[in-house]
């Protein structure tokens, strides 16, 4: 797929979204809740968007299970939701990506909401995302910032404001090095993805990365400065799961041949990929400080792999100058 035209070819990755049949009754939102082994969370996260319901003829509201083992939000959806919330159980686990993919497949409104079954929307969200989309007929898609919240609620920080987003812009370049967006603070109109395609299954953990790429490239997007959602960051989530592998940092070299491919306007693959290499040295270094020694080692690994014999000199020495007090943190 060239993030250029924004279509996906015929031997893409990237999904091919079908529009809704003409004389289909359609909401305004499709607020779509993908899970897998978090129904311990899905009560709070349902009862965050129902408390701001306006009724089925506006809103749509599924739960698409990725074929879970360890528990049954099933339980949860009849409990919570009743009659109002669908529930949808794949009968096989295909990943995150993918069931992002059936998200979008079954949603039918015009606005696609995308909320993790551990996340949350807090007060104000659908009211004010409406809004900004009246405001912006011109934007595919519309961000806010968001909490970053522990399993506990407990806050752990705020997601970062992109400037240039303030107005609708397709402009990137906030987004080049890193990935301030955090999937439940995004609602994207499904029109995009049936232009434009639904998620990279090649990628997985900067698979959201990607696509906010391309839906800020490819047509417009915008950025509320508000907090209108949390985030949940945890040890036994995916993100996690794939920091101690190390696969997310594999997973980082993938997006970065994509979007050099692709010919990513100001996107430098050497640099993106030397910033890999420092981080997986951090990383391991932060495993090793944990006790956590099989984690430690994958992100060694990587960095041994991924890095040139002169990254490595320069990285050691920076870090034993730090060591002497001469050189600041690294």
């Amino acid at each position: 797929m060239k993030s250029n035209s924004g279509k996906p070819d015929g031997g893409s990755t990237v999904l091919r979204v079908a529009p809704i049949l003409a004389g289909v009754r359609r909401p305004r939102w499709s607020v779509m809740i993908p899970t897998f082994n978090c129904a311990k969370y899905l009560r709070e996260t349902l009862e965050s968007v129902l408390a701001q319901d306006p009724g089925p003829e506006e809103m749509q509201i599924e739960v698409v299970d990725d074929c879970s083992g360890k528990d049954d939000p099933e339980e949860v959806v009849k409990d919570v939701g009743r009659s109002r919330v669908s529930f949808y159980r794949k009968s096989v686990n295909e990943g995150a990506i993918r069931n992002f993919n059936t998200c979008i497949e079954r949603s039918r409104g015009y606005l696609v909401h995308i909320l993790h079954g551990d996340d949350l929307v807090e007060t104000g969200f659908y009211r004010e995302f409406g809004a900004a989309f009246e405001a912006s007929p011109n934007c595919a898609a519309i961000f806010c910032r968001a909490f970053d919240i522990d399993e506990n609620h407990g806050l752990l920080g705020l997601s970062d404001f992109c400037q240039n987003l303030t107005e609708g812009s397709n402009d990137a370049r906030e987004l080049i090095m890193n990935n301030p967006m955090r999937t439940p603070a995004a609602v994207v109109r499904r029109i995009f993805y049936e232009r434009c395609g639904g998620f990279d299954t090649s990628l997985v953990y900067t698979a959201d990365w990607d696509m906010w790429l391309r839906v800020i490239v490819n047509s417009r997007a915008r950025m509320l400065n508000r907090p209108l959602a949390s985030y949940r960051i945890f040890d036994a989530s995916d993100s996690n799961r794939l920091r101690r592998s190390a696969e997310r940092l594999h997973d980082g070299l993938r997006f970065s041949d994509k979007q050099d491919a692709e010919g990513l306007k100001g996107f430098d693959r050497t640099a993106f990929n030397r910033e890999l290499v420092r981080r997986s040295f951090a990383e391991a270094r932060h495993f090793q400080r944990l006790g956590d020694h099989e984690a430690a080692r994958a992100n060694y690994i990587f960095f041994h792999e991924s890095s040139s014999l002169g990254q490595r000199v320069q990285i050691y020495l920076e870090r034993f100058l730090y060591k002497l007090g001469i050189l600041g943190s690294v």
